[in-house]
């Protein structure tokens, strides 16, 4: 469906210098692939999505769309955007029309259907993205994910062969992410194709045909989730999809900063996505802190998380100890059953206990 040859683009600074963004980009994409585009940022991962629809004039390359060169002279590029949607990050909804009148607008315009066809259709694409009840409200209202979801409306009503995702989350708060993550999902099912540049690994993984890995400006590696995430060929594609955020507190005595730690773990639930795991990690670690690790002191604690597997775990190391630090009680059995799993493992510096939560 899309073939991509040798594709670069260069920006020049106000000081004459050039930027590089896209070197010698090459690939082939075809019908029905859901298409994950990650890798660090500022690598040319956005810059790719908007060249291939123009909104990005490439500066050498060439670009085949069923057949046709739409880099050549004369292509109109509108009869490319009809075929390929578009969904930002700043969603980019009309502020001046309501949620059914900024879907309706283009497939009136551009498509020719009548006024009441338009409205029937926006009314089913709504209820496929679950924003039915809120199609005479105007986009002010709305809450980021509601936008975001509308604006995919908006694209699918043009009937798009494919539909280039820029990364559709990243402007959400991480309690919205889900929302719109659910609706991609679906149309993947559905077989549309798409390409997604996308931070989020899980879903990059569980929704994706393909994953191209891109950086320094080209796509460093391109094959399948399991191989880009178990098998990956570059040390930089490892590196890149192993990553572990982690919060690290380091405990001297018993005058710490609870309070501080209690606000670091509800920042870092809420940048990942873990809000839901808020609650009992809290509990947990209080529990771990005041009672069970009581007077053991000094004591790294982290917070961890992977991104890959999607473990999150709450990691007590106590110095200079040889065997475990915790006790064999009732209190201890009862936290044994609410968690997945306890490891406990001597290390270099003491005693390790991570607590991996369900």
């Amino acid at each position: 469906m899309i073939s991509i040859k040798h594709l670069s683009k260069s920006f020049r600074n106000p000081d004459g210098s050039v930027i590089n963004v896209l070197k010698d980009v090459n690939c082939e994409i075809s019908k029905g692939e859901v298409i994950s585009i990650i890798g660090p940022s500022g690598t040319g991962k956005s810059t790719l999505l908007r060249a291939i629809n123009m909104l990005e004039p490439p500066t050498s390359g060439e670009i085949w769309v069923d057949g046709e060169n739409i880099m050549a002279k004369g292509y109109k590029l509108d009869k490319m955007r009809r075929k390929m949607g578009m969904v930002f990050q700043s969603f980019n909804l009309f502020d001046n029309m309501t949620v059914l009148e900024n879907i309706t607008y283009a497939p009136v315009r551009l498509l020719g259907m009548t006024q009441e066809a338009a409205k029937a259709e926006a009314m089913e694409l709504l209820h496929k993205v679950g924003m039915t009840q809120k199609a005479g409200v105007y986009p002010d209202s709305l809450s980021g994910g509601q936008k975001q979801r509308v604006a995919i409306a908006r694209a699918l009503a043009m009937h798009p062969e494919a539909i280039l995702f820029d990364e559709p989350t990243s402007a959400l708060d991480p309690t919205m992410v889900g929302e719109v993550l659910s609706v991609m999902r679906q149309l993947a099912k559905e077989g549309l194709t798409m390409l997604i540049v996308t931070h989020e690994m899980r879903f990059a993984r569980d929704v994706s045909t393909r994953i191209f890995f891109m950086n320094e400006g080209i796509i460093y590696e391109d094959g399948t989730p399991e191989q880009i995430f178990e098998h990956p060929i570059h040390s930089a594609t490892k590196a890149f999809v192993n990553r572990i955020q982690k919060l690290v507190y380091e405990i001297e005595d018993e005058q710490f900063d609870y309070l501080q730690i209690h606000t670091g773990l509800n920042q870092f639930c809420l940048k990942y996505n873990l809000s839901a795991l808020a609650d009992d990690a809290y509990v947990i670690i209080k529990e771990m802190l005041f009672e069970h690790l009581k007077g053991l002191r000094p004591l790294t604690f982290r917070i961890t998380h992977a991104e890959l597997s999607g473990e999150t775990a709450l990691d007590f190391m106590v110095e200079g100890m040889k065997e475990s630090p915790l006790p064999s009680n009732d209190a201890v059995k009862k936290l044994r059953a609410r968690v997945k799993n306890i490891v406990e493992e001597p290390t270099l510096r003491g005693f390790r206990v991570k607590i991996i939560l369900k």
